[in-house]
């Protein structure tokens, strides 16, 4: 399993733009890939500017997979000059047992 948290500041006039694309690319991932098990976008209450994504993948492979998609190319290419800084640091779960049953939960 992979899991990172999407740290990314977006250029204020492009915020409407670039959340049409966000939403897009999430929506089409957990449609279509079966390696995607997680894609939650969230924005900060204090700074609309920043943006946070809780990217989670069945495996390296399906993230991989992910970054070849036309969906996700089309997100990136289309973004890029939208985007001020981005970071992408892997997290370690504490708990894996316990995730599995959040999503379970959410239904």
């Amino acid at each position: 399993m992979i899991v990172r948290i999407a740290e990314i500041e977006v250029y204020p006039q492009y915020m409407k733009e670039y959340l049409a694309f966000a939403n897009e690319v999430d929506r089409l991932s957990i449609e279509r890939e079966p390696g995607v098990i997680c894609l939650y976008p969230m924005q900060s209450a204090e700074d609309s500017c920043q943006i946070r994504i809780l990217e989670i993948y069945a495996s390296e492979e399906a993230y991989q997979l992910h970054l070849k998609t036309p969906h996700f190319l089309k997100y990136k290419q289309g973004t890029l000059h939208m985007v001020k800084d981005l970071k992408l640091p892997t997290m370690k779960p504490l708990d894996p047992k316990t995730m599995k049953l959040i999503f379970k939960k959410q239904r």
